[in-house]
């Protein structure tokens, strides 16, 4: 049976551990990518630095996470997760968290930990994977988690899709409309390159990686058994 709408768990918990451990180190590294800056550490400069997303065959030089150009340290598979956990600015790191508890909490404490682990980290190397693909050959790293936001926000809206998300506190939204607004906005801007800067297809990947879950899960996909099949 599908639920239209959201309905919490009876021991529902407002920081689940994936959540309240995703939310500590996204923070964590945050302060210290802050802490390299302020002391001009160069080692843990370097560390966090190798931490982002490098394109492939991007040449001897890019550019840093901590702005101007450094010795290019190429791509390694690690960077696949780890650039989830750096971001750009106070505003993104906020945004990022924000959203991540807000909806994330809910499919945990629906899901438990364990898938929603799974989830979360398919959607953020299948974001890394399309950007990748659309940025190959490039020198600028790639930080943030929104690739794996969105793949939970897409996962929202196909489970409780006429739950309402209260724009700025005021205006009711569905669920359903409120992610496809955002995703057609992404592939808008992804398509003719409007807010340069932005890693549109990597929100597109994420959120792209996270519906393929959801409709596995379901065992809706062709020639594809899941082990359990998600009944929402």
């Amino acid at each position: 049976m599908s639920r239209s709408s959201y309905q919490p768990p009876t021991q529902f918990s407002v920081f689940p551990p994936v959540i309240k451990n995703l939310l500590i180190l996204n923070v964590l590294i945050f302060v210290a990518q802050n802490v390299a800056v302020a002391t001009n550490a160069d080692i843990m400069a370097g560390f966090l630095n190798l931490m982002a997303l490098f394109p492939p065959a991007g040449g001897d030089q890019a550019l840093s996470i901590f702005g101007g150009v450094t010795e290019n340290p190429g791509f390694w598979p690690w960077q696949l997760v780890t650039y989830a956990f750096l971001h750009g600015s106070f505003g993104h790191i906020l945004f990022n968290m924000f959203a991540l508890w807000m909806f994330g909490m809910q499919l945990e404490n629906v899901w438990g930990s364990h898938r929603f682990t799974i989830f979360y980290f398919v959607c953020v190397v299948g974001a890394a994977l399309v950007h990748l693909g659309v940025i190959w050959g490039g020198n600028i790293p790639t930080v943030g988690a929104s690739g794996g936001v969105y793949g939970v926000l897409i996962a929202f809206a196909m489970m409780f899709p006429n739950q309402p998300i209260y724009l700025y506190f005021l205006a009711p939204v569905k669920a359903k409309w409120l992610v496809g607004a955002l995703v057609v906005f992404e592939l808008f801007n992804g398509v003719t390159g409007t807010q340069s800067g932005v890693a549109h297809f990597a929100h597109l990947g994420g959120a792209a990686f996270g519906a393929l879950m959801i409709t596995y899960w379901r065992g809706q996909l062709p020639y594809l058994k899941p082990d359990r099949v998600l009944r929402y």
